[in-house]
C-alpha cells in the first residue's frame, strides 16, 4: 500500500541521505521523493511516496523523528490531501501529426512549452491518474524524452504541518 509521508526538515547537507537510507536499510523502494524549500526560511519539506505495509512504516517513522534536524513527520490521506505531479515531454510530430498532438495538449489542459519542425516539449501537472492518461495519448506518436518530478503533497484546509510545529 502507497502512503504520503510530508516531512518538515532542517535544511542541512546529508539530511535527504539519511533519510533515504532509513527506507533503504529496510527494503523499501521508495516511489516518489521531492525535496523543497517551505514557507519557513531554513526549513525544507521533503514528500516521500513508500509502497509499504502499515506497521514497518510506523518503525520507520519513529526512527526518522530520531533523527536531530527533523521537525516533524505527517502521513497525508488522500481524501484531505492535494497531490500533483509535474511532467515535462518531447513529443515526435510532423506535419500529419502536429494538429492531433496540439489538441490531446488541450484536452488535457497542458501547454507547449517549445516547438521545432519535429518535436513539441510539452508541459503538464496534475494527479498521478492525469499524468499516466497523458502518457498514453502521446505514446503512439512517440515519445522521445520524459521527466517527471515526484508526488507533491500538502494537506486542504487551513491548518499546516508548520503551525502545529510553530506558533505563528
Amino acid at each position: 500500500m502507497s502512503h504520503v509521508l510530508s516531512l518538515l526538515v532542517e535544511d542541512k547537507p546529508g539530511l535527504l541521505t539519511r533519510v533515504a537510507g532509513l527506507f533503504a536499510r529496510r527494503g523499501f523502494n521508495i516511489e516518489s521523493l521531492a525535496v523543497g524549500k517551505s514557507e519557513i526560511e531554513g526549513l525544507s519539506r521533503i514528500t516521500v511516496v513508500v509502497d509499504v505495509e502499515e506497521l514497518p512504516l510506523e518503525q520507520v517513522t519513529k526512527q526518522l523523528n530520531k533523527l536531530i534536524n527533523v521537525i516533524k513527520i505527517v502521513e497525508l490521506d488522500p481524501a484531505t490531501s492535494v497531490t500533483r505531479e509535474h511532467l515535462l515531454i518531447k513529443v515526435k510530430v510532423d506535419n500529419t501529426t502536429r494538429s492531433q498532438i496540439l489538441e490531446a495538449v488541450n484536452l488535457f489542459r497542458a501547454r507547449v512549452v517549445d516547438v521545432a519542425t519535429d518535436a513539441l516539449v510539452i508541459e503538464t501537472t496534475g494527479d498521478s491518474g492525469k499524468i499516466q492518461a497523458f502518457l498514453r495519448v502521446l505514446e503512439p506518436y512517440g515519445i522521445k524524452e520524459i521527466a517527471q518530478s515526484g508526488l507533491l503533497a500538502i494537506g486542504r484546509g487551513s491548518k499546516s504541518i508548520t503551525e502545529r510545529v510553530f506558533k505563528n
